[in-house]
């Protein structure tokens, strides 16, 4: 621990002088390959500029005040979109050095002072590599889940029309300061321009749109002048649950919002790190949503201490969107020891020792019990993707002592395979902030492949004190364990970061409801009704584990559904009650749908 610390308080040093090193700064993963010097790309990470008393002064002075703009060819000429994609390159922003941004908790993305923040002018050169290919297929099934009309904001951005483009962005995506910043941006991956040369930077673009926007009081609250008389309960407030809500909101019907947890923003609150996400950039959001008319109601535990049915009797529609929170478990000899955890235990811990932290919560009302710490630990991770990620990250900023990371899979190629093919998301290896935070600072990759843990080992207090594990191999039958490969690790903490199996289960068997064969909330995609009448289901909870912008498109599918439905109920009850014969209005439209052939 003391030799970590001497290596970041010597970073910090450095990065505060502007003086760290260029391979350091490579670190990020969101940084481009450094270009040779006579290349379109500057040293200080954007395309090359003449500003325009150069260009007065050699008789090619551009009218519009605009500077002109280092070509592939080598030239200087005004910035055009035509032929944008060849004339310039992918240049994402690159994320905050590794070692300036460990030595806090703030945002990887750098701010308004930061020299890698990319100028007006650099976000205009990478508006313009977007090429109006006949299908985008950026924005199709393959893309984007929730279809953003990405070309046209990217054109709207080249043109400097910033309000028009939050506003093409907000009509298909209701958070995209969340999906901006934490999404792994399967549009990029189905870009055209992906064929032959580097996607559209259409991640850091959607930010940039977003984020001015905010900061020029663009987003405004939207109250909703007519409403329908209509109710619905929203159980679970992550990324589906509040897009569902805010659609449903719009459309005119009375919401409340129920969260179990103390604060609102369910995985957005506690199961992303503050260095991905602020927790600010969260409330900033549910406030507007707040000041639009939605309820929330926190430390709500649905089916527990307040009752499901009675939730149902008191709304007219209940939509649930509680996400999939049952971890995958690693059941081998020692699982019981001390120091063994769940990595969404573990970030949510820290989450909230944080938040207390910066709200002026003194050190002495922590529970410092149940605090998980890596400090001065041996740590692994056990399992990749974006969480365990996380877990590394938060494990660096702990000051751990060191941090290794097994993945079960062999390494993936630096291309795609051939069964990998565009416009598939990209199966390639990467390195993502929390594996370039650890090769700054111990100068090595975490990651070690193709390896299965086969037993925790621990000390006479029952703490973890290491692990065994074994090589892997992979086969038809899936992987399987080489005899012999045994090796010992040192672990004082060990993450269990492996997915999740399904949702919890107490809301689904006190309402009755029907399962899918994963344990998941059986409802029809593109439908989302459940086998209960009035009872509506999405998001990781309905189609398993997945990303944040899937949540976001399923929430709003469900709000879809919910309205239809609840539109109907009014129909029926407005007839009833006009039939002179008095006719019922229960069942019709609104019978059980769980038979539905998937194919609707």
């Amino acid at each position: 621990m003391l030799a970590t610390s001497k290596v970041l308080a010597s970073a910090a040093t450095a990065t505060r002088r502007r003086a760290a090193t260029s391979a350091a700064a490579a670190m990020s993963t969101s940084t481009a390959a450094a270009a040779p010097p006579s290349g379109p790309i500057g040293k200080d990470g954007r395309h090359k500029i003449k500003q325009p008393r150069e260009e007065w002064r050699e008789g090619i002075y551009d009218h519009n005040n605009e500077p002109m703009v280092k070509r592939r060819d080598g030239s200087y000429q005004p910035i055009e979109k035509l032929r944008g994609f060849l004339n310039y390159e992918r240049n994402p922003e690159p994320y905050r050095k590794p070692l300036e941004r460990l030595m806090d908790w703030e945002e990887l993305n750098p701010t308004e002072a930061d020299e890698e923040k990319h100028s007006e002018i650099e976000r205009k050169v990478q508006a313009a590599r977007c090429m109006d290919c006949g299908t985008p297929f950026c924005q199709t099934e393959t893309g984007c889940p929730v279809n953003n009309l990405i070309p046209e904001w990217n054109n709207l951005v080249y043109n400097g029309q910033w309000a028009d483009a939050i506003d093409r962005l907000h009509k298909t995506n209701n958070f995209p300061e969340f999906t901006g910043r934490v999404c792994p941006a399967p549009c990029e991956g189905a870009c055209v321009a992906g064929l032959i040369d580097g996607p559209v930077t259409i991640k850091n673009i959607e930010y940039s749109i977003v984020d001015r926007a905010w900061n020029v009081g663009l987003i405004q609250p939207r109250i909703v002048k007519d409403r329908t008389g209509m109710t619905v309960a929203v159980v679970g407030s992550g990324p589906a649950g509040l897009a569902a809500a805010d659609q449903l909101n719009q459309m005119g019907h009375k919401v409340t919002v129920y969260e179990r947890a103390d604060r609102i923003g369910g995985l957005l609150m506690y199961g992303i790190p503050n260095m991905k996400l602020e927790k600010e950039t969260v409330d900033r959001r549910v406030n507007l949503l707040r000041g639009e008319g939605i309820e929330f109601v926190t430390n709500a535990d649905i089916g527990r201490n307040v009752d499901v049915n009675e939730l149902r009797a008191n709304y007219d529609a209940l939509a649930l969107t509680v996400g999939a929170t049952k971890p995958r478990d690693l059941p081998v000899p020692g699982r019981d020891l001390k120091g063994v955890h769940f990595a969404m235990e573990f970030l949510t811990k820290n989450q909230k020792r944080l938040l207390m932290t910066k709200e002026g919560t003194l050190e002495s009302q922590w529970d410092k019990d149940t605090f998980i710490t890596a400090a001065g630990k041996d740590v692994i991770v056990i399992g990749g993707g974006d969480t365990g990620t996380d877990c590394i990250g938060t494990s660096m900023r702990h000051r751990c002592k060191s941090v290794t990371n097994f993945e079960l899979m062999p390494q993936p190629p630096i291309e795609r395979a051939p069964d990998n093919p565009w416009p598939q998301w990209p199966r390639v290896f990467g390195v993502d902030y929390g594996h370039a935070e650890v090769q700054a600072v111990f100068g090595k990759d975490p990651r070690v492949y193709s390896v299965m843990t086969k037993e925790f080992i621990g000390d006479d207090d029952g703490n973890v004190k290491g692990l065994i594990t074994q090589d892997v191999e992979i086969t038809a039958k899936g992987p399987r364990a080489i005899e012999g490969s045994e090796r010992e690790w040192p672990a004082d903490l060990v993450v269990l970061s492996m997915g999740f199996v399904s949702p919890e289960d107490y809301i689904s068997q006190e309402l009755g409801l029907d399962l899918d064969q994963r344990n998941n909330i059986h409802a029809v995609y593109g439908d989302y009704r459940t086998s209960v009448e009035g009872v509506f289901a999405g998001g990781d909870c309905r189609r398993g584990q997945s990303l944040v912008v899937w949540a976001i498109h399923e929430g709003r599918g469900v709000a879809d559904s919910c309205n239809a439905y609840l539109r109907q109920k009014r129909e029926d009850e407005v007839a009833a009650g006009s039939s002179a014969a008095g006719s019922s209005a229960a069942g019709g439209a609104f019978a059980n749908l769980s038979s539905i052939s998937p194919n609707i």
